[in-house]
């Protein structure tokens, strides 16, 4: 992983030098050396305090409303300052707890789950599912469970250019189901708790952000199909585990001794 230095990290660490942790659409996330918290930025939200002051309180009251959607349980907190970087400008940072022993769903072996994990995993993907398609309904959007990630800002302009439109549609309308999310976590507890990591606004126009959500609602119904495959699979896995049992109870029943 490659060290970042920037006084805009003076907050977290003595040198200003945080490690890059991942990347995702519009934002470099980075962690602290103590693991205890990664740091969001968005390096093209710089300004004056007045202008990262407008981001920051945007963005807090975005997460609150999505956290809200989400419920607790789905959730994780999010904190909000600004700070000066060595460029001169006044960016907005979005703090949130590291999570040691989590994974995205995108790197998920589903197989690898047991019957009854997979059983959870859906029932909780249900449940985040129809909690976003409600909070659609009562206020026109809804949190981003899907995400992408780059591996550097030159591959995020790449990923951005007008010729890779074709692929990008692609992996938004097919590729990128709720079981391949980047912004879902699976946290490798034992109640499998499957939580949101981004939280952030979608900085287009009206007229954008009423088509970007109206299509995220229809591809939900996608999404609730994934879901039924995968409680197919577990239940199928579940029949065949019980009749490979049977014969075996059956001999043991039959022993004499």
């Amino acid at each position: 992983m490659t060290l970042h230095v920037d006084d805009v990290f003076a907050s977290f660490d003595r040198d200003h030098a945080l490690e890059r942790l991942a990347g995702g659409n519009e934002t470099e996330v980075y962690w602290t050396d103590d693991r205890r918290y990664v740091v969001k930025l968005k390096y093209d939200l710089g300004g004056d305090l007045s202008q990262a002051l407008r981001w920051a309180r945007l963005m807090r009251d975005v997460a609150e409303h999505y956290a809200a959607c989400l419920g607790e349980w789905h959730t994780i907190p999010n904190y909000f300052i600004v700070a000066r970087g060595s460029d001169g400008r006044i960016y907005p940072l979005t703090v949130q707890p590291f999570l040691p022993d989590a994974q995205p769903l995108d790197a998920l072996d589903y197989q690898a789950l047991t019957p009854e994990q997979r059983a959870l995993v859906a029932l909780q993907l249900s449940d985040i599912l129809c909690r976003a398609r409600a909070f659609y309904r009562a206020t026109g959007s809804m949190p981003d469970l899907y995400g992408r990630s780059a591996g550097s800002h030159d591959e995020r302009e790449r990923m951005k250019a007008l010729d890779r439109l074709p692929q990008r549609l692609w992996s938004f309308l097919v590729e990128r189901t709720l079981l391949r999310s980047h912004n879902l976590m699976l946290l490798r507890d034992p109640e499998m708790r499957i939580v949101l990591i981004d939280y952030d606004p979608v900085r287009r126009g009206r007229l954008y952000r009423l088509v970007y959500f109206a299509a995220r609602c229809m591809l939900l119904l996608r999404d609730f199909a994934a879901l039924a495959w995968l409680r197919r699979s577990a239940r199928r896995d579940r029949v065949r585990a019980a009749q490979t049992l049977a014969p075996h109870a059956s001999v043991s029943a039959s022993d004499p001794s």
